[in-house]
């Protein structure tokens, strides 16, 4: 799963998963959630890396129902649908402020402040609801 989706991600960064591994699960999603994922990349994920100018770290992507139960995320997880992803920049608080600036379509976008990562998600089948919420 090293192919690209993007210029700038990759499957493998997209479904990774240090609780799989540790857990020999597998994490790979099916067919209609790659669809989704593809989505996810082409239409937040990578315009919002080229308007942020900087690299953005995945440290979460899709999981798989089991993974997310180990990570103890809930069951309807924006994740288990291949519709979200935590992105880790050195500031997240400035990433959210480009999302907020270009414009760009999101459902969720949760700053994580002390764990300094910004939970993105973006709905393709459905209403975007264009939800901030700061955690500290």
């Amino acid at each position: 799963m090293g192919e690209r989706i993007s210029r700038d991600f990759t499957w493998e960064e997209m479904t990774y998963s240090r609780v799989a591994v540790e857990n020999g699960l597998l994490n790979e999603p099916p067919f209609e959630v790659r669809l989704i994922m593809m989505e996810l990349v082409k239409r937040l994920l990578q315009p919002l890396r080229v308007a942020y100018g900087k690299p953005i770290a995945i440290t979460s992507g899709y999981r798989s129902p089991e993974v997310n139960r180990l990570v103890g995320g809930v069951p309807s997880s924006q994740h288990v649908k291949g519709e979200a992803a935590d992105c880790y920049v050195p500031d997240p608080k400035v990433l959210l402020d480009v999302l907020l600036f270009s414009k760009l379509p999101f459902d969720q976008a949760i700053l994580y402040k002390q764990k300094k990562f910004l939970h993105l998600s973006l709905r393709v089948n459905g209403e975007n609801r264009y939800q901030v919420i700061i955690n500290k």
